[in-house]
């Protein structure tokens, strides 16, 4: 098969999905597609290239399908939803793009296409959809990038201060007395309830907004 971009890409994704972005070598790449390393330059410039391509190649896989009279609402949990299973297909890809690599959301990708659409549909002045579109990514890519991380899960799992009689509450105590330790966290719940949170927050603000200016008439 002759030598390609997207070929060298795919290729690229299958040895960061197995061994992670760090573990990524043109050698590597090269032995994957069965070509000379040299060869790889005449279609990606460095490694970097590859990353953005890579990262780039997954953005475009990111779909949301929702129905035509579905509320704003709706369609940010839908699309919050789809953001994370993209990102929990390629965690370790996506875990480098949320926290290094800044190409992963484009101006004309399908994710931010369709955010900001649904920002100016919840009735966010145009003026200002950028920005809460940017605000929006930025806190659901922080918790994303803590679940694929594993930080999320250790902070939802934290033990409880120690009670005012000194004693640490570490798990709670099985039928022999026994400390039993606490379930991990549910990790899909808790993403839900940040996307209502989110939506809460929005729709509080937009209130106030609306409040704002029937008081001021």
């Amino acid at each position: 098969m002759p030598l390609t971009e997207a070929g060298i890409y795919a290729a690229a994704l299958r040895l960061i999905d197995a061994e992670g972005v760090e573990a990524l070598t043109m050698r590597k790449l090269a032995t994957a597609v069965d070509a000379n390393p040299m060869s790889l330059y005449y279609h990606v410039p460095n490694k970097e290239a590859v990353i953005r391509g890579v990262t780039r190649m997954v953005g475009a896989q990111f779909r949301t399908v929702t129905p035509e009279d579905a509320s704003w609402q709706e369609r940010t949990r839908l699309l919050a939803a789809d953001l994370r299973t993209l990102a929990c297909r390629h965690p370790r890809l996506m875990a480098y793009s949320f926290t290094q690599e800044p190409d992963f959301i484009q101006a004309d990708d399908p994710f931010w296409t369709a955010l900001t659409a649904i920002v100016e549909a919840a009735g966010v002045p145009r003026s200002e959809v950028p920005e809460v579109a940017a605000l929006l990514v930025a806190v659901v890519v922080g918790v994303l990038a803590a679940e694929l991380n594993g930080s999320l899960h250790r902070w939802a799992t934290l033990e409880s201060p120690a009670s005012d009689d000194g004693q640490e509450e570490d798990g709670a105590a099985g039928a022999d007395g026994a400390d039993v330790a606490p379930e991990g966290p549910d990790q899909d719940r808790m993403f839900r309830l940040l996307t209502d949170m989110l939506i809460m927050g929005l729709e509080g603000r937009l209130t106030a907004e609306r409040d704002g200016r029937d008081t001021g008439r």
